[in-house]
């Protein structure tokens, strides 16, 4: 059996940015709910011309939200995509779903979870859900934000909307974007509005934020009190008053008040090309997850290792630091990303779509009962000879002694060779993968050697060029 092994394409082992390397992600919106962080992002897929050639991201195009999440910061768990906009999703009114943003309220003692999105720049819509990777459904039926909503005239685009529940349960939306003519050093565009109490509708007028060199990319966090309003700065190219934000910058400002009055702090992350050697938009979102606090952002450096730097984004992440007098220090955007902060368990059922490191590999959705009923699970799919996946960071403990896992596979079979903290790392066992038919079995194997923490790589071996299996979820024991 040949013994290539494919080497990864954007994200190196130990790594941690981009999050994940088997599909795109852009303007990155977090939510944290039950122990997890949930990332919403811009659902970037390459676009081909009549030659077959990538050709630049329009953006036009773009209709659904992708999601992942994780609780240590280092394996992610991809749960797809939610279809918004378009004829097949749940705001039919919507063309377009840009920039999210996610919310969680109880509302009558149930825990109700908000997506926001642009519908280009015309305007903000809003679903609902139960749970924080849906089913979503479309509310109101119609734009939550659109030109004739009070405070908004002035504002060239209304779109990148940012959320804040307070701890009174009280609900802000805040968005805006776009340069008049002339007005490069205060274009006035950015916005903060309250919301209902249902959070799906607003309240009163929206009241405009002064933020100098407004661009785009609304942000809200709440420390010690305070409130942190940043945004992504314009790219005019003139002179710039002294302690401007540079151009493509995101900035910040602060309030002791939801609705402001803001004071304007400065600049605290440099354009992704002064980082990546590849410039674009800049969008971010800032969080707390335990004890720290990070920075979502996107940058091309997928699209850049796949030759292909043409405006398709991949969300990255890394920590940020605060001085005594809560104010936001310079962050240091890299590859390395942040810390896992807890090892994986590998004695619980881990679904094969949570990745820290792949190659070759997809994640799609399957159906188990054939007839679109039930609810969607994420296999690992596109599986061919050479290709593999990883997990970081596995606490066998004492050791483990058998491997299980689910599998599906139409062809001949292959093999899942078991190994330690690279893809040619020790082995510890491989598991033997038939012929199912399509159905799913689980299939197991003795492991030896596996003690102690390490990363986990699963490299998967077969007859060259063709789908080898598809892998659901695995187990140690």
């Amino acid at each position: 059996m040949n013994e290539v092994v494919h080497a990864p394409i954007g994200k190196l082992p130990q790594n941690g940015n981009p999050l994940v390397a088997h599909k795109f992600g852009a303007d990155p919106y977090v939510l944290v709910f039950n122990g997890r962080v949930y990332l919403y992002n811009t659902d970037d897929v390459l676009e081909y011309d009549e030659q077959g050639e990538v050709k630049e991201n329009s953006y036009s195009t773009i209709n659904r939200i992708s999601v992942i999440s994780s609780d240590d910061l280092a394996n992610w768990t991809d749960h797809g995509v939610i279809q918004v906009a378009g004829p097949e999703g749940a705001a039919k009114w919507a063309t377009q779903s840009w920039a999210p943003a996610a919310a969680h309220k109880r509302i009558d003692g149930k825990d109700r979870f908000f997506l926001y999105f642009a519908n280009n720049a015309s305007g903000i819509g809003v679903l609902t859900s139960d749970s924080p990777t849906g089913p979503w459904v479309d509310p109101i039926g119609r734009p939550l934000i659109a030109r004739d909503t009070p405070g908004v005239q002035g504002v060239v685009w209304l779109f990148d909307p940012a959320v804040l529940v307070d701890e009174d349960g009280k609900g802000y939306i805040y968005f805006g974007g776009g340069v008049p003519e002339g007005e490069h050093e205060s274009p006035g565009t950015a916005r903060v509005m309250r919301l209902g109490d249902d959070m799906i509708s607003v309240v009163g007028e929206a009241e405009p934020i002064p933020a100098p060199f407004m661009f785009e990319d609304a942000g809200i966090h709440k420390k010690d009190g305070r409130y942190y309003f940043s945004y992504c700065s314009n790219f005019y190219d003139g002179m710039r008053p002294e302690g401007s934000p540079p151009a493509g910058e995101i900035a910040y400002m602060t309030s002791t008040g939801p609705m402001g009055p803001w004071t304007y702090q400065g600049s605290i992350l440099k354009n992704p090309g002064h980082f990546f050697g590849v410039s674009g938009n800049n969008h971010h979102a800032i969080f707390q997850f335990h004890e720290n606090w990070y920075i979502a952002y996107h940058a091309q450096t997928l699209s850049k290792a796949m030759g292909v730097q043409k405006g398709y984004r991949s969300t990255h992440l890394n920590q940020v630091f605060l001085d005594e007098e809560g104010a936001i220090l310079p962050i240091d955007a890299d590859m390395v990303g942040a810390k896992q902060i807890k090892p994986l368990n590998p004695y619980a059922r881990v679904g094969a779509e949570t990745i820290a490191w792949c190659a070759g590999v997809n994640v799609r959705q399957f159906q188990p009962d054939g007839g679109g009923q039930g609810e969607p699970l994420m296999v690992l799919a596109d599986i061919h000879h050479g290709d593999w996946t990883a997990v970081s960071g596995v606490d066998f403990g004492a050791g483990a002694s058998a491997f299980a896992a689910s599998v599906s596979c139409m062809n001949d079979g292959g093999v899942i060779e078991l190994r330690l903290d690279s893809p040619e790392g020790q082995s510890i066992g491989t598991l033997q993968v038939p012929s199912t038919g399509g159905q799913w079995i689980e299939v197991t194997t003795p492991v030896s050697g596996a003690e102690g923490v390490h990363d986990l790589f699963l490299i998967f071996k077969g007859k060259p060029d063709i789908e080898l299996f598809r892998l659901g979820d695995w187990q140690f024991r």
